[in-house]
């Protein structure tokens, strides 16, 4: 009987011990077992309901609970940080009663990113026209990798600029933006580019936008009419941003600077009455070639370009839309920043005047030859200077402009025998050739003697090259020149013309050898000069210091 006293009593601790148990199970309670996170990561809320007192724990660093601890029912935020690969990633939070030391675990899952490459607006409409600084746009990516800009390889009219994208949070996507640089339409029609992005490296990309632009064309200009002009007028003084423009509102004959062709006009065809035959352009800012619209005035013998501001900074280039004006007699491009001239220059076939003087040229353009320009009478290209250097040999500049990267002195130049050629305030070097042994050059004969009466015999008889014989304006004034003047030049029959004391025996500074710039057989005067062209009137016997 006592053995089934203490069975009983046994069952009886065992059924409390068990009821006792469940009690603590169901007094833990845990809103739910596992929670998803998206890549952004973000704040979870789990509510806890626990009679005893309790504490939070994780492993996982990107993984915080608060409150961390605490007694009874309480709401907990798990926060997930952003995620920092592009794989998933796998976490498990603990919650421990401290009395009974059980615990219940939530697993946590976050999402990786994908690679992406957004946009925040992917089309672009661009006008057909702006300045130079104002033609670009921006766009805003969102990428986490790096990725390359792809235009298409027929559209030259758009690129892109380097860009930076900091990958500074593992696969987080960051903001860059990359702007794009338009080139101006030129053509009524307008122009679409898709330009896509795509990874550097080799990756599973999930998204890329495509960007579209589209240009709009430009103001139809109808060619060889009145109209035409008046509106390539315009737009060539808008382009270059002329600090004087024209009123459109008024008549084309009112317009200053512009002369139209009149029946009365030598050379007037029918057809060029009330077009333009003469512009000039004045004070203007541009960092570009001529504007395009230049091509329409193609009734103009002559343009006129002066002013650019801050020309010694620039260099530009001249473009080839102003080489089409085969017509064009006269053209000055002057202080425009130009470092060279287009092989397509030479389609002027008709130039007899050309004026690009106070630009930034290191050499004699390639381009300009006898054989481009057979009507040629007048070249001017004085004052190439960027910056005054007295002294070459101790100057570390190598962008100084005024033919400075010229070997010798352009001898073409002066065989070409043209009216007149400037070419002052450069810094030509080196010396003025003889031709003594150049057989290419002719030497005055006993023909030329009798047929003008004004040369003296002196010329025949001592075979005196006949250098530039046309020429009536010679100057090389303030250069860097050195050595001996020649003959040709000394007994030249136009040398008094040419004011010589002031501008061709003055040099200046030294050469880039070092060497002090000037003639070292300069005459005190013209005496000697007067004392052979008997017939000659003379001007005045004086010095250089007089």
């Amino acid at each position: 009987m006592r053995v089934y006293k203490y069975l009983f009593t046994l069952l009886c601790v065992v059924a409390a011990v068990a009821c006792s148990d469940d009690k603590s199970d169901s007094a833990m309670s845990v809103e739910t077992s596992s929670i998803d996170m998206d890549a952004v990561g973000g704040v979870k809320r789990i509510n806890v309901d626990i009679a005893d007192s309790w504490i939070v724990s994780t492993d996982d660093a990107w993984i915080t609970v608060s409150p961390a601890n605490g007694a009874g029912a309480a709401t907990c935020e798990f926060k997930i940080d952003s995620a920092l690969t592009a794989e998933p990633r796998y976490g498990v939070v603990r919650i421990q009663n401290l009395r009974t030391m059980q615990s219940k675990e939530i697993a946590v899952t976050q999402q990786g990113f994908p690679y992406t490459i957004e946009l925040d607006d992917n089309a672009f409409d661009v006008e057909c026209y702006k300045t130079s600084e104002e033609r670009y746009f921006d766009v805003k990516v969102r990428s986490n990798v790096e990725f390359d800009v792809n235009i298409p390889s027929d559209i030259d009219w758009l690129e892109s600029e380097d860009y930076t994208l900091t990958l500074n949070r593992g696969m987080r996507p960051r903001q860059t933006t990359v702007r794009f640089r338009w080139d101006i339409n030129t053509v009524p029609e307008e122009r679409l580019a898709e330009v896509t992005f795509t990874p550097k490296n080799e990756v599973e990309i999930s998204r890329s936008d495509v960007l579209n632009v589209k240009q709009e064309g430009a103001e139809p200009i109808i060619p060889d009419t009145r109209s035409g002009d008046s509106t390539a007028l315009l737009a060539v003084a808008r382009n270059l941003d002329v600090m004087t423009q024209w009123d459109a509102s008024q008549s084309m004959t009112m317009w200053q600077n512009v002369v139209l062709w009149d029946e009365s006009m030598e050379g007037c065809t029918p057809e060029n009455v009330g077009r333009v035959r003469s512009a000039q352009f004045v004070l203007f800012n541009t960092n570009e070639p001529l504007p395009y619209e230049v091509r329409y005035l193609t009734a103009a013998e002559e343009l006129y370009f002066f002013g650019n501001a801050n020309t010694f900074l620039k260099n530009l280039e001249l473009g080839d839309d102003i080489c089409s004006l085969t017509q064009l007699k006269r053209l000055t491009i002057g202080s425009y920043g130009l470092v060279d001239l287009p092989d397509s220059f030479k389609q002027l076939k008709n130039l007899e005047y050309l004026d690009i003087c106070s630009n930034n040229f290191q050499q004699v353009p390639e381009v300009l030859k006898k054989s481009n320009f057979p009507a040629l009478r007048s070249l001017i290209m004085n004052a190439n200077q960027r910056s005054s250097v007295y002294d070459l040999s101790n100057t570390t500049k190598t962008n100084l402009g005024g033919f400075i990267d010229e070997p010798k002195f352009p001898v073409d130049l002066i065989k070409w025998d043209l009216d007149t050629l400037v070419l002052s305030v450069n810094y030509l070097q080196g010396e003025l050739p003889d031709f003594e042994d150049d057989d290419t050059v002719p030497v005055y004969t006993q023909q030329d003697i009798e047929r003008v009466d004004t040369l003296p015999q002196f010329l025949a008889d001592n075979r005196i090259k006949k250098v530039m014989p046309s020429t009536k304006r010679f100057a090389i004034n303030f250069n860097r020149l050195t050595g001996k003047l020649p003959d040709w030049l000394l007994y030249h029959p136009a040398l008094d013309w040419w004011i010589p004391y002031s501008l061709v025996f003055q040099q200046e500074g030294r050469a880039q050898d070092g060497t002090q710039a000037g003639f070292e057989n300069e005459p005190a005067n013209l005496q000697y000069y007067y004392d052979i062209y008997t017939k000659k009137e003379p001007w005045a016997i004086t010095t250089p210091e007089e």
